[in-house]
């Protein structure tokens, strides 16, 4: 990986110097855009409405729409003298509980890596964020603007995640949330009863991005000149409210169906090698076990007996 910012964490008096490296990526398949008349390139240019000529990127200035055809143009002059935080600087804010962040604030994320002789406070950091289960916000100035962003420990790293501000949070304002929608009890215990048999632990190793792989068969089909048959699909029809509760029932058995069918190819798996380990003599020669002796060995046969009912004695009768 290339670290694609470096500064420092500034925690109280401590200067803990870091390169950060982008943490994700993103695995689309892009494509160019080409003309279908002949399959050339096709390419964009910056041109001025005003006199038709290309302009050069370092030509460019920024311009701020005030509505209609009205704007106003800004040059790097003009920003410069905004309060703008160092550029190689993360400045922490405060420390606050891990669970009273909104996920739905996060952006993008970072890894943290020390830089030069700051493993020791990197570590110390790291350490006293995980003993009091503790996040702390900073604020950090990456592509020039001014970021909210969180520190956090994953695994053994410090992660920086930028956040948006609380002002660029939508609210919902469906028409549906006034609404008066009644839940019965069994429904509610149908659904609650779905969820737990389909309860399991995240892994995200699970999971695949179906589409990305298909496209990339059907790329690998055209490069090879092989047919490629378009997959019809058969889109899921929206649950009829009259059968909701029937509709539910149903997913429960299927969910416990799948769940027991996992378990029973679990128990089918062969032992691991450990298991069937055996003991060796002086000589090498392995000793089979006591399970597997009586395995080996037939088991002894019972002679059969026949069984006499017993009699019964009705109450209040000598025998």
């Amino acid at each position: 990986m290339r670290s694609i910012w470096n500064g420092a964490i500034s925690f109280g008096l401590v200067s803990i110097a870091v390169k950060v490296y982008a943490a994700t990526e993103q695995k689309h398949i892009r494509f160019h855009q080409l003309h279908g008349a002949d399959g050339s390139r096709v390419r964009y240019r910056r041109v001025c409405v005003g006199c038709g000529e290309d302009v050069a990127y370092e030509d460019l200035a920024k311009g701020y729409d005030l509505g209609g055809k009205d704007m106003v143009m800004l040059t790097d002059g003009d920003l410069a003298g905004l309060p703008l935080a160092s550029t190689h600087a993360i400045d922490v804010l405060e420390f606050v509980p891990a669970d009273q962040i909104d996920p739905i604030l996060y952006a993008n994320a970072y890894f943290l890596e020390p830089d030069g002789a700051a493993l020791k406070p990197y570590a110390l950091l790291r350490e006293a964020l995980l003993r009091t289960n503790q996040i702390a916000i900073v604020k950090v100035a990456l592509r020039h603007r001014e970021q909210l962003a969180t520190l956090r420990v994953r695994g053994s790293v410090l992660m920086l995640n930028t956040m948006l501000w609380p002002d660029e949070l939508r609210e919902p304002t469906f028409p549906f949330l006034g609404a008066d929608v009644e839940t019965r009890p069994a429904e509610l215990k149908m659904a609650t009863s779905l969820i737990a048999s389909m309860a399991t632990d995240f892994d995200p190793k699970r999971y695949t991005d179906d589409y990305r792989l298909a496209l990339q068969a059907v790329i690998e089909a055209k490069v090879a000149g092989r047919q490629i048959v378009p997959v019809e699909e058969d889109p899921a029809a929206p649950t009829p409210v009259a059968n909701l509760m029937a509709v539910l029932r149903a997913s429960v058995e299927r969910a416990r169906s799948a769940r027991a069918g996992s378990v029973a190819i679990a128990d089918a798996r062969p032992q691991p090698a450990t298991a069937r380990r055996a003991t060796h003599d002086s000589t090498g020669t392995a000793i089979p076990s006591k399970r597997a002796k009586a395995r080996a060995e037939p088991a002894p046969t019972k002679a059969r007996t026949k069984k006499t009912p017993a009699r019964k004695v009705k109450s209040g009768s000598k025998a």
